[in-house]
């Protein structure tokens, strides 16, 4: 064997190959780190109407997939993702906190998971959720 085909296999197999990963599974572990918050009520829209057609379409098979990434839009690169968060508070939470735990969460998780630089996330609050306000979920059809 020549050095130089033994070099060839010195290689460390971690640089044999690429490594690609969807924007999709950056905002389901987006999705799920943000949730895991104390405050937040939900991600996406924060209209009732809207979290009503969310609540529907999260019992349709199939549809609960959508739900964990619903309310985060990632933009995934090589080496480094941005996200951008929609959520809903609870009401008596201080936002600002709030905001702060999600990106420190979210920041830890897809950087953790995916070995991604995570550069920034941008968080949009679209709702407050009130004591008072009922969620918009449906009666369950079965039984």
């Amino acid at each position: 064997m020549t050095e130089t085909a033994a070099k060839g296999h010195a290689k460390d197999p971690a640089d044999r190959g690429r490594t690609s990963i969807a924007d999709g599974v950056v905002e389901k572990i987006a999705g799920m780190a943000a949730r895991e918050v104390a405050g937040v009520h939900a991600m996406g829209s924060g209209s009732g109407l809207s979290r009503t057609f969310g609540a529907v379409r999260d019992r349709v098979p199939g549809g609960a997939k959508a739900a964990v990434s619903r309310g985060v839009k990632a933009e995934v690169g090589e080496v480094q993702t941005a996200l951008d968060l929609e959520i809903v508070v609870d009401y008596g939470v201080s936002i600002r906190d709030v905001a702060r735990a999600v990106r420190e969460n979210v920041i830890s998780e897809v950087e953790r998971m995916t070995g991604l630089e995570v550069v920034e996330v941008n968080i949009a609050v679209s709702d407050v959720k009130l004591p008072d306000e009922e969620d918009a979920e449906p009666e369950p059809r079965l039984q």
